[in-house]
């Protein structure tokens, strides 16, 4: 499942191309995806003008100039195409060279975002966990998904106090905690391992044993760790492709994701894998305590 740099790498190349122009009109090609789309979705895109672009925890937010927006989460699968029409468009920072061959008629091309200046925006995902829904904007905070998720790992609300308080007298295991979208939002697993063990703290370790200092280095880690993957374009391990259709490359500067068995880049013994509420966690038992 696409995690926070992923999906932040998709926002900001949605950015200029969807910001100030106009949704022109929508085609559904099923009823739904993980769930069905909301009445009324179709009437309340059409002919709005995208007028902001955010990402919440995984998801991304469009705010439009009608007061709805549209609320998207990628799944496992979920991708955005951009297609640009006859000749060479200037859609914001980005050029696309039109191509008479390109066919937005695939067996898994669920939306289609028709734009101003012929260009067209095709959302595909062929396992359908992905999700769209339109709100208004002024209760986007109050939706179903989106109430109870707790806060930024790349703002100012995430810091050592906070996850202290967090974690105070907790037994659940460092990896666990992390993971919880209702503390740390967006967090997922690969850039969980990963800042654990630039921390050398062991993902089995009891969230309130870990003293603030720590705790300190542990959230350092977390900021480094998503903004180099941001700038990567994050990591594609499977199906994971920006808007351009590039993958990301994070994933060739992994230390120990994926790597069970090979040597830990610090002391040469080798990464273990330990299953952990259904995920792995990839950890070298010598470094991280």
């Amino acid at each position: 499942m696409p995690e926070l740099p992923e999906v932040e790498t998709v926002k900001r190349a949605l950015e200029p191309v969807l910001k100030g122009r106009k949704i022109e009109r929508v085609e559904l090609r099923r009823a739904g995806l993980r769930f069905p789309f909301p009445q009324g979705f179709v009437e309340r895109l059409s002919g709005a003008k995208v007028q902001t672009l955010a990402r919440r925890a995984k998801y991304i937010l469009a705010d439009l100039d009608n007061g709805f927006s549209l609320i998207v989460h990628l799944g496992m699968t979920g991708r955005f195409t951009l297609f640009s029409p006859k000749g060479v468009c200037n859609l914001g920072e980005f050029y696309f060279e039109a191509d008479t061959g390109q066919d937005i008629d695939g067996p898994h091309d669920h939306v289609v975002l028709h734009l101003e200046q012929g260009v067209r925006l095709v959302y595909s995902d062929p396992r359908r966990f992905g999700m769209m829904d339109v709100v208004e904007t002024s209760t986007v905070g109050q939706h179903r998904l989106l109430k109870d998720i707790g806060v930024e790992p790349l703002g100012n609300e995430l810091s050592a106090a906070y996850l202290a308080m967090q974690f105070k007298s907790k037994a659940a295991p460092m990896k666990a905690i992390l993971l919880n979208q209702r503390i740390i939002a967006g967090l997922g697993n690969i850039y969980v391992c990963e800042a654990l063990f630039r921390s050398r703290i062991s993902p089995k370790r009891k969230a309130g044993s870990v003293k603030l200092e720590k705790l300190e280095e542990l959230v350092r880690h977390i900021r480094d760790i998503l903004n180099e993957a941001i700038l990567a374009g994050g990591s594609t391990l499977q199906d994971f492709k920006s808007t351009n259709g590039e993958q990301g490359s994070y994933q060739r500067r992994f230390l120990v994701y994926d790597r069970e068995g090979e040597p830990c880049c610090n002391c040469a013994k080798p990464i273990k894998r330990l299953v952990q509420s259904g995920r792995s966690s990839f950890y070298c038992a010598s470094c991280q305590k």
